[in-house]
C-alpha cells in the first residue's frame, strides 16, 4: 500500500490509469474549442456560433441518458483493463471521424463525432470509477480519488486552452494541425492504456439487459438502495449542478462584470479549476488517509461562503473594460475575487471527493458500475436542468450572473442542510473530525490490520471521553461502539452516538434489560458484517493503567466467534477529557481542566487480528497492554 497518495503515480496499478482518463478528458476538450476554433475560422455567423454552443453540449449528453445503463451493465461483466483497451480504441475511431470533419470543414460530421464522443465517456464512465476500489486499498481510496479529480480538472483547462489556440497560432493549417492532434491523443491514450493491469470483473456472470428504459429504472434503483450512497449521489449530481451554473457563466460574467477579455475567462476558469485540483488533493491529508465524509459539510458550507462573498466582491458591471489579465489584477478588489474563485473551487475539491469514496466503499462489488452507471444518469439530468434554469432566471426573470451565483450560494447552502438532516451520518461525521483534529494530533500506526469488509470486534484500552470519536477518526469503516449509557447521554455527544448507531450498555445490577439488549444489539450488527467497538476495562481509567479486561468479550465471541483486532491509545491520558485532570473533583466531567498542553499527540496502534475462536479476555488484555506500552 502506498503510504501517500502521490506514490501512486508511481505504481503501476494506478499510473496507467490515471494517465489514460487524464488523456481522454484533455482530448476531449481539445475537440471541443477546436470545433469553436473552426466556426471563427470560417467566418460563420454569430447566431451559427449561438446554435452550436447550445447544441454542442446537448449531442455529448445525450448519450449519458440513453446508454448509461448498457453501458453499467457491461462495465460490470468485462475485465475492467479490457473494457478500457475497447474504449480507447473507440476514441481513436471516432477521433479518426472527427480529423475527416476538420480536414473537409463538416460541421456535420464534427457533430455526429461529437455525439460519439459521448457515447464513448458513457462507456468509460461506470469503470472509470469503478476500478478504483478494485485497485486500491480503502485508505488509498480518497487520496487515489483525490489524485483523478485534480487529473480531470486541469486536463480539462489545458485541453480548453490548447484546443482553442490551434486555429489562432496555426492559421489557415488550423484544420490539419487539429486533426492531426486529436488522433495522436486518442492513439496514446490507448498505448497508455494498454499498460494497466487486469482488473476482475465485478459480476462477470451478469446476463445484460439491453433495453435502456427498464435498466436505467433498474440502475437508479440500485444508486438509492443505501440512504448514505443514494445521498452521496445525490451530492455529486448536486456538486455539477453547481460547477454547470458557475462555469456557464463564467465566460459573460469575465466581460460583463470583470471587464476582461477572453483571456481573463480563461484564467477565471483556471481559478476554479486550479482550487477544484488543490482541494482534491488535500483530502488525503485532512481525513487521516480515511474515507472521511465529515469533509462534506466543510466542502458544501465553504462553497456557499465564497460564493456569497464573490456576489458582494463585484455585484455590478465592470468600472473599466477590455482587460487583459495583468490589467484585472491591478484593479482593486481583484485579489478577493480571484481568491473567491479559487476558494470555491478549493471547497468544492472537498466536498466532491469523499462522496466518490464514500460511494466506492459502501457500494457492493458486483453493483458498484452499475451505481455508478445511475449517478451518471442522474448527473446528466442535473447538468440539463442547471443549464436551463441558468437560460430561465436571466432571460426570463432579468437576474444578472452576480445575482445567480447570490441564489446559487443559498440553494447550495439550503441543500446541504436538507442533505445533512436526512442522513445526519455526513453531521455528525464533520462534527467528530472537528472536535478530534481540534483536540488533538492524531497519529495511526498498523490501521491496515482493519479487514476491508466483513465483521470484526475492536477492543481497546478506555482512557476519555473522546476513545470512540478518535478510533471512528482512524478506521476507514463504520463502527458499532458500545458504551456505557452515563456516557452515552453527554449532552451534543450523544447526539453524535446515537447518529453513528453506538450502543449504550449497563452492569448487570444497573440495569439487566439494557444489558441483554446491548449484547443482542452486538450479535445483529456482527451477524450483518459491521464492525463493532468494545472497551473491554467497562470504564474510563481513573489513574492511566489499563484494567482487567471484563469477560464480556468472551460473552460475545462464544455466540459469534468473529475476528478480534486489538488496538491501543497511547497519549490519551495527558490529553483533554480524561480523568487525570478531573481526580481531585471526584471524576466529574464538569469539573475538568483544560490541560497544560494543547493539541496533545495521541496514537492509534492496531495489531493484527485474532481468530474470535481463540481469544480470550486475559489474552486480549495481554495484547493491548504490548501495543500500549508506557506511552499512557
Amino acid at each position: 500500500m502506498a503510504h501517500n497518495q502521490y506514490q501512486l503515480l508511481k505504481q503501476r496499478r494506478f499510473l496507467p490509469f490515471f494517465l489514460t482518463q487524464a488523456l481522454g478528458a484533455f482530448n476531449d476538450n481539445v475537440y471541443r474549442q477546436a470545433i469553436i476554433g473552426l466556426l471563427f475560422y470560417l467566418g460563420v455567423s454569430p447566431e451559427q456560433r449561438t446554435l452550436y454552443t447550445n447544441l454542442a453540449p446537448a449531442l455529448f449528453i445525450l448519450p449519458y441518458f440513453l446508454f448509461s445503463a448498457t453501458a453499467g451493465q457491461i462495465a460490470e461483466k468485462l475485465e475492467k483493463s479490457k473494457l478500457i483497451r475497447i474504449t480507447t480504441a473507440m476514441e481513436i475511431a471516432i477521433m479518426s471521424l472527427a480529423a475527416v470533419g476538420f480536414l473537409t470543414q463538416s460541421m456535420t460530421v464534427l457533430l455526429v463525432a461529437l455525439f460519439c464522443t459521448g457515447l464513448q465517456s458513457t462507456l468509460f464512465g461506470p469503470v472509470k470509477y469503478s476500478i478504483l476500489p478494485a485497485v486500491l486499498h480503502p485508505r488509498e481510496l480518497t487520496g487515489g480519488n483525490g489524485l483523478v479529480e485534480m487529473g480531470t480538472s486541469i486536463s480539462i483547462l489545458v485541453g480548453m486552452i490548447s484546443g482553442g489556440l490551434i486555429f489562432k497560432l496555426a492559421g489557415d493549417h488550423g484544420p490539419v494541425v487539429a486533426a492531426t492532434a486529436i488522433v495522436a491523443l486518442a492513439i496514446a491514450g490507448n498505448l497508455v492504456s494498454r499498460a494497466i493491469p487486469r482488473v476482475e470483473a465485478g459480476a462477470p456472470d451478469l446476463t445484460i439487459n439491453w433495453n435502456p428504459i427498464p435498466e436505467s429504472i433498474a440502475v437508479l434503483r440500485l444508486a438509492k438502495k443505501q440512504p448514505a450512497v443514494r445521498n452521496a449521489v445525490l451530492g455529486v449530481s448536486w456538486f455539477w449542478f453547481i460547477g454547470t451554473v458557475l462555469t456557464s457563466q463564467l465566460p459573460t460574467y469575465a466581460e460583463v462584470n470583470l471587464g476582461g477579455a477572453e483571456t481573463l475567462y480563461i484564467f477565471a476558469l483556471a481559478l476554479f479549476s486550479v482550487g477544484t485540483g488543490v482541494g482534491s488533493l488535500l483530502c488525503e491529508k485532512l481525513s487521516a488517509r480515511t474515507v472521511e465524509i465529515g469533509l462534506v459539510p466543510l466542502g458544501a458550507f465553504g462553497i456557499s461562503a465564497f460564493m456569497l462573498d464573490l456576489y458582494f466582491a463585484r455585484s455590478g458591471l465592470a468600472p473599466v473594460t477590455g482587460l487583459g489579465v495583468t490589467g484585472f489584477l491591478q484593479q482593486p478588489g481583484s485579489a478577493r475575487i480571484v481568491l473567491d474563485l479559487v476558494g470555491i473551487g478549493l471547497f468544492a475539491g472537498f466536498f466532491v471527493v469523499p462522496l466518490f469514496a464514500l460511494i466506492q466503499s459502501r457500494s457492493p462489488k458486483r453493483e458498484m458500475s452499475r451505481v455508478i452507471a445511475g449517478m451518471n444518469i442522474q448527473n446528466a439530468a442535473f447538468i440539463v436542468l442547471a443549464a436551463v434554469l441558468g437560460i430561465v432566471v436571466q432571460r426570463f426573470l432579468g437576474w444578472s450572473i452576480p445575482q445567480v451565483f447570490l441564489a446559487l450560494a443559498i440553494a447550495n447552502a439550503l441543500v446541504a442542510i436538507w442533505i445533512f438532516t436526512i442522513v445526519p451520518e455526513f453531521l455528525m461525521r464533520f462534527l467528530s473530525w472537528v472536535l478530534v483534529r481540534t483536540l488533538y494530533r492524531l497519529r495511526v500506526q498498523g490501521i491496515d490490520h482493519v479487514p476491508d469488509e466483513g465483521p470484526a470486534l475492536v477492543v481497546c484500552n478506555h482512557v476519555s471521553y473522546m476513545d470512540a470519536l478518535i478510533l471512528s477518526a482512524s478506521i476507514p469503516r463504520p463502527v458499532r461502539f458500545v458504551m456505557y449509557y452515563k456516557i452515552f447521554r453527554i449532552p451534543v455527544m450523544s447526539w453524535i452516538f446515537r447518529t453513528a448507531k453506538a450502543i449504550p450498555i449497563a452492569g448487570a445490577k444497573e440495569d439487566p434489560a439494557l444489558m441483554q439488549r446491548a449484547f443482542d444489539e452486538i450479535d445483529a450488527a456482527l451477524a450483518d458484517g459491521e464492525i463493532v467497538g468494545i472497551f473491554p476495562e467497562g470504564a474510563l481509567t481513573r489513574d492511566g493503567e489499563i484494567a482487567a479486561f471484563k469477560s464480556g468479550v468472551e460473552r460475545v465471541l462464544a455466540k459469534r466467534p468473529v475476528p478480534v483486532i486489538p488496538m491501543a491509545l497511547r497519549g490519551m491520558w495527558a490529553s483533554m477529557w480524561s480523568r487525570r485532570n478531573a481526580r481531585a473533583a471526584g471524576g466529574t466531567l464538569d469539573r475538568m481542566r483544560v490541560p497544560r498542553r494543547f493539541r496533545a499527540q495521541v496514537e492509534v496502534v492496531v495489531d493484527a487480528p485474532v481468530p474470535g475462536a481463540e481469544a480470550s479476555a486475559e489474552g486480549l488484555e495481554g495484547k493491548v497492554r504490548a501495543l500500549r506500552g508506557d506511552a499512557a
